[in-house]
């Protein structure tokens, strides 16, 4: 993937347009995450987040809490951009 297509990942993203509604609070993060369902650019988001370790939000389907639970369990990846976009690999959450 060039460096042109990993960065214009977020144009194609499902919940463009939707960034108030993907950063709620608490309970309703859950609830969020559903927009997340079904889009051509999860595994880029949620890598994105994970590499970046961006604590807010819903990013690739997980909440914050899912995303930090899942950095705990695998803290020897040291590029989740590596495992989930350019291997095609999805980690179960």
């Amino acid at each position: 993937m060039s460096v042109m297509e990993t960065d214009s990942w977020p144009m194609m993203a499902k919940c463009r347009g939707l960034q108030d509604d993907l950063f709620p609070d608490g309970a309703e993060q859950k609830r969020a995450r559903t927009i997340c369902g079904g889009c051509q650019v999860r595994a880029e988001c949620l890598a994105e987040a994970l590499d970046n370790r961006i604590e807010w939000g819903v990013w690739g389907g997980m909440t914050e809490r899912e995303r930090r639970r899942l950095l705990r369990q695998h803290a020897e990846i040291t590029s989740w951009h590596r495992l989930l976009v350019q291997a095609g690999n999805q980690i179960a959450h």
